[in-house]
C-alpha cells in the first residue's frame, strides 16, 4: 500500500513540475529548464515582475504550484524513509544490489511474496517478464525481450538496469561487453536484465535461508556491501537462456545441513 501511494505522488509531481515548466516558459521565454529542481523554479520566479494582468495570474499560479512540488516531494522523501525502514525491518539485503533502492525493494518484495514458489532462477525469471523468448530467423540466433509475466516487476528491474548504466558498476562494464559482441541496444539491456533477476533471486534465497536461521536481521548471508547484479561466475551466461527449464539451484538450502546434524552428535 505505501508503495503505491509513493508511486502515485511521484506521478502528481510529474504533473505538477510540467504544469509549472509550461507557466515558466510563459514568464521567462527562453529560459525553460527541462529537468527543473524547485530550487531553479524559486531562482527563476523570483525574477518575474509583470505588470499586466495576465502575467501577475502566471506568476501567482506559478508560485501555488511551486508550493505544491515542495509539498509533494516532501511526502515522497517522507514515504521513501518508511519504505526502506520497512525493507530493513523485513530482513532484506536488496539494496545491497546496484540500482535496487527502497522503492524497487519494498515493490519486489511486496509482490514476489514467498520467493521458495519458484522452484529455481530460470522460473522466477519467466515470472519477471526477463526470460527472453527466441527470435532466431534463419542464419541469425537472435533473442528479444519478453512481455509475458509480472509487469511491475519488470519495470522495477528495468529501473535498476538504467541506474547501473548512469553509473560506473560492473552493471554498465558488462552492457558494454554485449554491446562489443555485436549486440543491440536492446539485446545488451535485456541481457543485463536477466543477470539482475537472477541477483534479485539468489538475495531472496539468502536472506530466506537467513531469516529462517532466526540470525539476526542486520547480517548478511552470501551478500555483501559490494554485490552487483553481474557477480555470476564468468562462465555463466544466464541472459542467454531463452526459456525457463530445469536447472540447479543458485543457493543450497541451508536446512539440508541440519538434517545432517543428528548424524555427527550420534556418531
Amino acid at each position: 500500500m505505501l508503495t503505491d501511494r509513493r508511486e502515485a505522488l511521484t506521478r502528481r509531481r510529474v504533473q505538477t513540475v510540467n504544469r509549472l515548466q509550461a507557466l515558466l516558459a510563459e514568464l521567462l521565454p527562453g529560459q525553460a529548464k527541462r529537468d527543473l529542481t524547485t530550487g531553479q523554479a524559486k531562482a527563476m520566479l523570483a525574477t518575474v515582475r509583470p505588470r499586466d494582468i495576465a502575467g501577475k495570474t502566471r506568476r501567482r499560479v506559478a508560485a501555488e504550484e511551486l508550493t505544491e512540488l515542495i509539498a509533494v516531494e516532501a511526502k515522497i522523501k517522507k514515504a521513501t524513509a518508511e519504505l526502506k525502514t520497512m525493507v530493513l525491518a523485513h530482513g532484506s539485503h536488496l539494496m545491497n544490489l546496484h540500482g535496487v533502492g527502497p522503492v524497487v525493494a519494498a515493490r519486489i518484495l511486496a509482490d514476489v511474496g514467498d520467493v521458495a514458489r519458484f522452484a529455481d532462477r530460470n522460473r522466477f525469471a519467466s515470472w519477471t517478464g526477463t526470460a527472453p523468448l527466441d527470435a532466431s530467423s534463419g542464419e541469425h540466433n537472435r533473442h528479444r525481450l519478453s512481455r509475458a509475466g509480472n509487469r511491475r516487476m519488470n519495470h522495477m528491474i528495468h529501473v535498476a538496469a538504467v541506474t547501473q548504466l548512469r553509473l560506473d558498476t560492473e552493471g554498465r562494464a558488462y552492457y558494454r561487453r554485449k554491446r562489443a559482441e555485436n549486440k543491440k541496444p536492446l539485446e545488451a539491456i535485456r541481457c543485463l536484465k536477466r543477470r539482475i533477476s537472477d541477483a534479485i533471486y539468489r538475495q531472496l534465497l539468502a536472506d530466506a535461508a537467513h531469516r529462517a536461521e532466526g540470525a539476526d536481521p542486520g547480517g548478511h548471508c552470501g551478500a555483501t556491501q559490494e554485490s552487483s547484479a553481474v557477480d555470476l561466475p564468468p562462465h555463466i551466461d544466464t541472459s542467454d537462456q531463452p526459456l525457463p527449464g530445469p536447472a540447479q539451484p543458485t543457493l543450497q538450502p541451508r536446512r539440508q545441513a541440519r538434517k545432517k546434524a543428528p548424524l555427527h552428535a550420534h556418531g
